[in-house]
C-alpha cells in the first residue's frame, strides 16, 4: 500500500551532526579529563558556582573556566541556571571527591599513553585484525600498565565486585576458599572476604600489581585472609580445592582457544562442588547491545592481538569445551557488567 502523503510523517533529513560530533570526541575527552584534573566538580559541589569563584579557587583564567564549565554543561556533566553551575546526579555521585563513589581516577588509565597509542593505530589494527601498537602491554611481564590499571580503575569495579559477592555468597557462615585470577586491584576477592568472614582469598597477578591489591586488602581489613599468588595465570601453579574461582574481566583479552586453555587449568583447580564466576562485558547475539559492551570490542581490537567482547553463547562454548557442564548468565545491577557462572 502506498503511504498517503497527506498523513505520512516527513522523513528526517540527513545531518552531518553525528559525524562531526563523533570525529571531535577526543575534544570531549580532553575537556572532561581537564575538569577532573582541576577538581571542578568537587568545587562546584562545595558551592563555588560561578566562573569567577571557580577561577579563583583553581587559579585559572576566568575565561578558561567559563568555557570549560559551559562545555561540561553542554555535555551533561553540569547544569547551568542564570549563570551559575550545579552538579548533575551523575557528576555528584561519581566526580565529586566528597562522594564515596568518586571515580575520577579512571581518567588516568582510560586516557593513558598506552591506551591512546592503540587507537592512534586503529586503521592498521583493523587491517591486521589486532593491535598495531609497538608492544602489547597485556602480555608484558609485570607491566606498569597493569599497575596503572590496578591503582586507577578500582573505583569503577567497586560496585560490580560487591554485587558479585552478594550473588555468590547468599549465606556467609561456611568456610570458603577463593582464587582471584588476574586480581588487579583485588576488589573482587576482597568483596568476597568482606561478605564472608570465613573466606580465604588467593590473589594471582604480577608481583607489582599484587602490591596494589595488598594495600586494598589492608584498607578493607581482610589482609589476614588475603594471600598473594604472584605469577602468570597460564603458567603458575593455581593450587586446588577452590570453592570459587573468579575471572574478573580477563577472558576478553584472549582468543577462544587461549581462554579454553586457561579454563581447563581452572577446572582442575576446583573443589568437587566448586564453581567459576567470570564478570565480563557480555554482548548480546546481535553484537550491538548493550552499547557499552558492544563498543568494548573496539578497545580489544585496538589494544590486544586477539581479544574481543564475547556473547554468552561464545563464553558458554568456551566453558563447555574446557569441561564445564553448565553455565548461567546473571546481571550485576546497577552496573553494566554481567557474570557467567560455570559448574564442572
Amino acid at each position: 500500500m502506498t503511504p498517503d502523503p497527506r498523513t505520512s510523517a516527513a522523513p528526517t533529513p540527513p545531518s552531518p551532526e553525528l559525524i562531526f560530533n563523533t570525529l571531535r570526541g577526543f575534544q570531549h575527552t580532553a575537556a572532561l579529563k581537564t575538569a577532573i584534573a582541576l577538581d571542578l566538580f568537587t568545587f562546584v559541589g562545595e558551592g563555588l558556582d560561578t566562573p569567577a569563584a571557580l577561577a579563583q579557587r583553581t587559579q585559572c583564567a576566568e575565561r578558561g573556566v567559563r568555557i570549560l564549565c559551559d562545555s561540561m554543561a553542554v555535555l551533561g556533566m553540569l547544569a547551568k541556571f542564570e549563570g551559575r553551575y550545579q552538579l548533575t546526579p551523575d557528576s555528584a555521585a561519581f566526580l565529586s571527591r566528597h562522594s564515596p563513589a568518586y571515580l575520577g581516577s579512571i581518567a588516568e588509565f582510560l586516557t593513558s599513553p598506552t591506551q591512546m597509542e592503540g587507537f592512534a593505530r586503529l586503521t592498521e589494527a583493523v587491517r591486521i585484525g589486532g593491535t598495531a601498537a609497538p608492544e602489547d602491554p597485556g602480555l608484558a611481564h609485570d607491566s606498569p600498565h597493569w599497575v596503572n590499571f590496578a591503582r586507577n580503575m578500582a573505583p569503577m569495579m567497586r560496585f560490580p565486585a560487591q554485587a558479585l559477592a552478594e550473588l555468590l555468597l547468599p549465606k556467609v557462615t561456611q568456610p570458603c576458599k577463593v582464587l582471584d585470577i588476574a586480581a588487579g586491584h583485588g576488589l573482587f576477592g576482597i568483596a568476597m572476604a568482606q561478605r564472608n568472614p570465613h573466606a580465604q582469598i588467593y590473589a594471582l597477578d604480577w608481583p607489582s600489581v599484587l602490591e596494589v591489591a595488598q594495600q586494598n586488602a589492608i584498607a578493607a581489613g581482610v589482609a589476614d585472609r588475603w594471600h598473594a599468588l604472584p605469577g602468570n595465570a597460564f603458567e603458575t601453579d593455581l593450587g586446588s580445592d577452590y570453592d570459587w574461582v573468579l575471572l574478573p574481566n580477563f577472558l576478553h583479552h584472549f582468543d577462544p582457544a587461549t581462554c579454553e586453555s586457561l579454563l581447563r587449568r581452572v577446572h582442575a583447580s576446583l573443589a568437587p562442588e566448586g564453581e567459576v564466576a567470570a564478570p565480563e562485558f557480555v554482548v548480546d547475539d546481535d553484537r550491538l547491545t548493550p552499547p557499552t559492551s558492544a563498543l568494548f570490542a573496539l578497545i580489544m581490537l585496538a589494544n590486544t592481538p586477539h581479544g574481543d567482547a564475547y556473547s554468552f553463547a561464545d563464553l558458554d562454548q568456551m566453558f563447555r569445551n574446557a569441561g564445564f557442564s553448565d553455565t548461567e548468565l546473571h546481571p550485576l545491577p546497577p552496573t553494566m557488567q554481567r557474570v557467567v557462572i560455570a559448574t564442572p
